[in-house]
């Protein structure tokens, strides 16, 4: 397993077209990829469940990534937050 932590740092956090990004990206992988904020987990690969974690700008959310691809997935997935949220 494998997990970052990252701050959004887009200014509309992580809304409805970023969020849609995100899930396309976490379909991507085998492995299970979740985000956590506050406590709250959901799978990166469901956009109404990303939405609904209601993630603004200036707060820090866990990605943590486990199957197969992880390796992969990691390198992917923090790619991906750094250049769009």
């Amino acid at each position: 397993m494998k997990k970052f932590e990252y701050t959004i740092k887009d200014e509309m956090g992580i809304h409805a077209r970023p969020a849609g990004m995100l899930a396309k990206e976490g379909k991507k992988y085998e492995s299970k990829i979740t985000i956590t904020k506050e406590g709250r987990t959901v799978e990166a690969s469901k956009l109404m469940a990303l939405m609904s974690l209601a993630v603004k700008c200036g707060q820090t959310v866990e990605v943590q990534i486990e199957g197969s691809d992880e390796e992969v997935a990691y390198e992917g997935m923090k790619s991906f937050f750094e250049a769009n949220l």
